[in-house]
Formats: C-alpha cells, sequence, structure tokens
C-alpha cells in the first residue's frame, strides 16, 4: 500500500479518486488514472465517454468501441467512465471533441498536457 507522501494527486491537488472499476480501467487496471514508468501513453484524464470521442479516436487508429477478448476488453460505450490518455484528450478537445473530465479522479500530471480551464470545460460528478 502507499504512504500518503507518494499517494497520487489529482488536477486539484487532493488525492486521487477512483475513476471506475465497471469497467475496470487505469493503465494498471486499479481503477484509478495514476501513471508511472511503464504508462508510456500517460492515461491519467478520467473522462466520460461520448460517441463523438469513440468516433474521433477510432479516426486515428484507436478503437475503443470493438471488444478485444484477447485482453478481457469488453469495449466503450457512450457514458461508461475511463482513463484516457492525455495527449488524446487534448488532441481531441483541440478538435472541437469535449469529452467530460472528471477532476477529482483525473491525475494531476495531466496538467503538462491540458489546462485546469481546459479540463473543466464540462464538469461531471463522480457518483
Amino acid at each position: 500500500m502507499k504512504d500518503l507522501e507518494s499517494a497520487p494527486l489529482n488536477v486539484l491537488g487532493k488525492l486521487l479518486k477512483t475513476c471506475c472499476s465497471d469497467p475496470i480501467t487505469g493503465f494498471y487496471r486499479t481503477g484509478k488514472c495514476e501513471t508511472g514508468p511503464m504508462d508510456f501513453g500517460t492515461h491519467t484524464v478520467c473522462a466520460e465517454i461520448t460517441q463523438e470521442f469513440l468516433d474521433y479516436t477510432k479516426s486515428k487508429g484507436n478503437d475503443l468501441a470493438t471488444p478485444n477478448p484477447n485482453y478481457g476488453f469488453l469495449g466503450l460505450k457512450p457514458k461508461d467512465k475511463w482513463c484516457l490518455c492525455a495527449n488524446r484528450w487534448k488532441e481531441a478537445f483541440d478538435a472541437g471533441v469535449v469529452t467530460p473530465v472528471y477532476l477529482d479522479a483525473t491525475e494531476i500530471k495531466t496538467l503538462d498536457v491540458a489546462s485546469l480551464d481546459e479540463l473543466s470545460t464540462l464538469k461531471p460528478k463522480l457518483n
């Protein structure tokens, strides 16, 4: 178990909350959008998936909607919560595809890619 000193923080400077456990998300499949040395994609943005985002990311070569049973991935659908790559979220945002972000569950490292104002454009609340 991580001690408080090394616990990941969210973009608000507080302890990172769980994004989603059904489907289980996060690079490390902990349900949290935390990153580490093996996460080259920086999967730190906890977002509510929209059809527009699924279409956009598929057009860029990353099909998140189609199941991939080899990896236990059932595919995403609109309204699912998922840890997105910070760069892909920002790329979509810059293209006008705004996907709601759960700030409490978005890791602070995301601020290296997107501003808090950008991330706050649509603010859903975690249940």
